[in-house]
């Protein structure tokens, strides 16, 4: 029994049925018994306050270390990750001298004459399927997409990780993996006719900076 029937008890329209003043003050003295007080109350409010508050802190902590990795992984698609690390730190990205490099540039045969024979959507996704492709070739060497401009397709080897004289062998395998895949996917790429002419070019180069280029493929790097 609490104190609103207590109260109510109290209140019976039959008197007989109310309580006497001895049971009265015996209920009373049991109900002060049970009830906590003001403190305690407050004690009791603040740590379910404090629970609930740890809660709703870890949660927004998890969607913000979600996003933040988005938002790093965008980053890393686009620059190179000691180059982001930098930026991220606000620090300047200064120009460095790279002794031993291996550039690689690819382009389309003819790509003027299937862009005149094709719609834009048939362009972009002949691109997006073509440089997807190239995509997953090249992360299995030791190679850094540059850039990809129209049908240009820019790789680098020893920059901007050094690897010694490894750049050209790394570059001319990539090449060869490259046109392999080509060719095995001709039956999917025969509607655009194409071949591929490839240069690689060695020796030093000035690296440093970073900007972005407006491109349709899923992964877009430009730094040079």
């Amino acid at each position: 029994m609490d104190l609103r029937d207590t109260l109510t008890l109290c209140l019976n329209d039959t008197p007989e049925l109310r309580p006497d003043v001895g049971k009265l003050k015996v209920l009373i003295r049991e109900l002060s018994s049970r009830q906590k007080s003001l403190t305690d109350r407050m004690m009791l409010m603040m740590e379910k306050y404090t629970h609930h508050l740890e809660e709703l802190v870890d949660e927004k902590t998890a969607q913000l270390q979600v996003e933040k990795m988005k938002a790093d992984k965008l980053l890393y698609r686009m620059l190179p990750m000691k180059v982001a690390e930098k930026l991220k730190r606000g620090e300047a990205v200064i120009a460095e001298w790279f002794d031993d490099v291996t550039i690689y540039f690819s382009d389309i045969v003819g790509f003027t004459n299937i862009c005149s024979v094709s719609g834009p959507l048939q362009v972009v996704d002949f691109l997006n399927d073509l440089y997807t492709c190239f995509d997953g070739v090249i992360d299995s060497y030791d190679v850094y997409k540059v850039e990809t401009i129209g049908d240009a397709y820019m790789v680098a080897s020893g920059i901007p990780n050094r690897n010694g004289s490894k750049h050209s062998s790394e570059i001319a395998d990539m090449a060869l993996t490259l046109l392999h895949h080509i060719k095995t996917s001709r039956s999917a790429l025969a509607r655009h006719q194409v071949r591929s002419s490839y240069r690689a070019p060695h020796g030093s180069s000035l690296c440093g900076g970073s900007g972005t280029s407006n491109a349709t493929l899923l992964f877009v790097r430009r730094y040079c």
